[in-house]
């Protein structure tokens, strides 16, 4: 679907250290960045709780949710991406951007195989936006929800095609909020063990 593509590759920060900045993306089958109306509304979410977090975008693609943390003052932030000039693309963004490995980590690969393992600490939020129509998003749930990527009170952010209306998910995980966009559903939640 073309309309749903940035027409100039690019990403647009909205806010925070690096506001404004448009860094170039990869113009890749299934690749659906988050758009501006929906990030800002979900960045309205997340206000409070991104400066110092340790982010996990599970589903990196152009990389807009990473960015987007780390420019609000998240403290590290983990991205998987399984196709590889997505995730070069992303590696040269955070470059450009000054961010080291300290900061920011873009791991290619299979994010259903990677989030089997325990993962060396916990995050504080996820973002869960796999491509649409391959029925990913329950199964990531339920890797992390097994598999102790949660810090306690981490917040967890799914988006979906509008289709599934009902998600499953771990009764520890409280929904906080939900809104609908033209052909997307997203919903936020909190890990209360």
């Amino acid at each position: 679907m073309a309309k749903n593509r940035p027409s100039s590759g690019q990403v647009r920060i909205i806010a925070g250290q690096w506001r404004s900045r448009r860094l170039p993306i990869k113009d890749l089958e299934g690749l659906r960045p988050t758009t501006d109306r929906v990030r800002e509304t979900l960045f309205n979410w997340l206000a409070g709780d991104l400066s110092g977090a340790r982010i996990l975008d599970c589903f990196g693609g152009s990389g807009a949710l990473c960015l987007e943390s780390l420019s609000r003052y998240a403290s590290y932030a983990r991205v998987f991406e399984l196709q590889a000039s997505a995730a070069q693309q992303l590696k040269e963004n955070l470059k450009t951007l000054k961010c080291d490995s300290s900061t920011a980590e873009v791991i290619q690969g299979d994010t259903l195989k990677l989030l089997a393992a325990q993962p060396d600490e916990g995050f504080d939020i996820i973002y869960i936006d796999p491509p649409f129509r391959k029925a990913l998003a329950e199964k990531t749930i339920e890797l992390i929800a097994d598999n102790g990527w949660l810090n306690e009170n981490a917040q967890i952010y799914v988006e979906t095609e509008s289709e599934v209306a009902h998600l499953v998910v771990p009764g520890d995980w409280v929904q906080l909020k939900e809104k609908k966009a033209g052909q997307v559903i997203y919903r936020l939640y909190q890990y209360q063990p």
